[in-house]
């Protein structure tokens, strides 16, 4: 593969192109100023005006949200996996049907997996810009987002509707709903009954890591991290682990799955049968199946990195172990 062939697959930091329309909440108070971000796949953004970097997909898709303090992503539920590690600042994430159920805040490097079929949003509650990494479940991430209620009976007063067809439309810029899509539907009571309100005791212990556990873990070897021996316990249709200098040696390798480099902290050396290039943390990496290749801290200091790779298992509700 040649150094250019392979720059195609590597979506760099500070080349992500941004959103801030890309969800029905864009314009409400307090999620105005959200970025959102494509990067491996279409994700689950309702804009087309949403960039996506590299559409192909490898059975899960690759995204991030950029959001200033106080900015927070408003109630909503995903059919697939929805797992965020943070690049960026100090997050707060919440869930339950009013976002008082449960929350949890995570710093630099923290990892989340938010079980299947309940309402989340996060907030950045640090005091710059920060981001936060996302890996969903799915080619087509789990078909689209599922809104609370209020979410688009909110949006509805800036003038913008979110159609069956999972697009969104703003009235105050003219659009309309095209013949035959309807607004989706709001979800009523009964079908409300559905979605769980887990406690802290609930999703914390099983859905969460944090990312000095996971230094200390990845000290020799890799350390699994989402997986069906993963410190967090699941079968997503795809494996996360958490490498550092000390757990990964220089010689190639090669895996007959997609595989996804994500550095978290200190500079890297991707090298490959063709080139070599060097990796930053925020940059994202999609290694195709079969080909040979090496990664290796670039510089001396702290160097850690999130490594993806897809299973086949189909995507879907969150494993319940067995």
């Amino acid at each position: 593969m040649t150094p250019q062939e392979m720059e195609a697959r590597i979506v760099r930091y500070g080349d992500l192109r941004p959103c801030r329309t890309a969800f029905i909440d864009a314009h409400t108070p307090g999620s105005d100023q959200k970025e959102n971000f494509t990067i491996i796949g279409g994700g689950v953004s309702e804009s087309a005006d949403q960039h996506v970097h590299i559409t192909e997909t490898p059975g899960f898709n690759i995204g991030a949200a950029g959001q200033p303090p106080k900015c927070r992503n408003s109630l909503h539920s995903h059919r697939t996996a929805e797992v965020f590690f943070v690049l960026k600042g100090r997050w707060r994430f919440f869930w339950g049907r009013w976002g008082t159920a449960g929350e949890v805040v995570l710093e630099e490097g923290d990892i989340i997996n938010i079980p299947t079929g309940i309402f989340r949003g996060f907030e950045n509650i640090g005091t710059d810009y920060g981001m936060i990494m996302a890996v969903l479940g799915g080619d087509d991430a789990g078909g689209g987002v599922i809104w609370a209620p209020q979410v688009i009976e909110d949006a509805a007063g800036h003038g913008l509707v979110l159609g069956s067809n999972g697009k969104l439309y703003d009235s105050k810029k003219g659009q309309t709903l095209p013949d035959g899509v309807t607004p989706m539907p709001v979800l009523t009571d009964a079908e409300l009954q559905a979605y769980p309100e887990p406690t802290t005791a609930d999703v914390v212990p099983g859905h969460v890591a944090r990312y000095w556990d996971l230094m200390a873990l990845a000290d020799k070897q890799p350390a699994a991290v989402i997986g069906t021996k993963g410190k967090l316990r699941d079968r997503p249709g795809f494996d996360v682990d958490f490498i550092t200098r000390g757990s990964i040696s220089d010689a190639p390798y090669s895996v007959a799955s997609h595989e996804v480099l994500m550095p978290m902290r200190g500079h890297w050396r991707l090298t490959w049968d063709g080139g070599t290039t060097a990796l930053n943390p925020g940059d994202t990496v999609a290694v195709p199946p079969g080909l040979a290749h090496s990664v290796t801290p670039s510089m001396t200091g702290e160097a850690s990195m999130y490594r993806v790779r897809g299973t086949g298992d189909p995507a879907g509700p969150t494993w319940a172990g067995g």
